[in-house]
């Protein structure tokens, strides 16, 4: 099961709250990328250069163990599950995560980890090029002003609080890199549930999700 979607339409909290409802596993790929951002970092390398940070991965290795909450990540042996959660490495993940050598290397990556089933993956390109004959595709949406709320709540307290302002830009430049970029770009695959998240609860977008699964399973 996929869940894709931009920034602050509420993917990662439905995916979570989903997956423990169908007793599924959650996959929560954007991690991998910002622990592709979180090595690119260690390196000093700059996000932006292609070829060096496609010369990175083959040296680099990327794993993830499930946890109910949040999934362990480490890269090379060392656990950065708490550390790839900084506002930092998420802008540096969203430059990366647009270069078509990471999203390639990546894709494997993912592709064993939904093998298996039964899980509820979220992210960007999911749906449509990741896992494309998944049984049941969701694409969560909301409006700009919703998501830059959600967003900059979510910053409060963190490394770095974001004025309001500020977070709407950043997702406007995240939206702009994710519908434009060559490979897998950010859209809903063609047999993907469009579910508009501004005016809903989290526990009405899961029950107009729940009731989307009872009828294609």
């Amino acid at each position: 099961m996929t869940i894709d979607g931009p920034a602050g339409a509420g993917k990662s909290t439905v995916a979570k709250l989903l997956a423990q409802r169908l007793g599924f596993l959650y996959l929560d790929t954007g991690a991998l990328y910002r622990a592709v951002a979180w090595k690119v970092r260690a390196d000093g390398v700059d996000p932006a250069d292609r070829d060096a940070v496609a010369a990175l991965l083959p040296s680099t290795t990327i794993a993830m163990e499930y946890r109910p909450e949040r999934p362990r990540v480490s890269v090379d042996g060392r656990d950065v599950s708490e550390e790839i959660r900084t506002e930092e490495i998420s802008r540096m993940a969203s430059i990366v995560s647009a270069i078509p050598s990471v999203r390639e290397w990546l894709l494997p990556v993912q592709r064993r980890i939904g093998a298996a089933g039964g899980i509820v993956a979220e992210g960007r390109d999911l749906g449509t090029r990741v896992f494309p004959a998944a049984g049941v595709k969701f694409f969560l949406e909301a409006d700009m002003d919703v998501r830059a709320g959600r967003r900059h709540r979510e910053l409060t307290g963190t490394d770095r609080p974001a004025a309001l302002d500020q977070t709407r830009q950043e997702i406007v430049n995240r939206d702009e890199r994710d519908r434009s970029r060559d490979l897998a770009p950010l859209v809903p695959a063609a047999d993907a549930t469009v579910v508009d998240t501004s005016t809903l609860t989290v526990e009405q977008v899961i029950e107009r999700l729940m009731a989307v699964i009872a009828a294609k399973l």
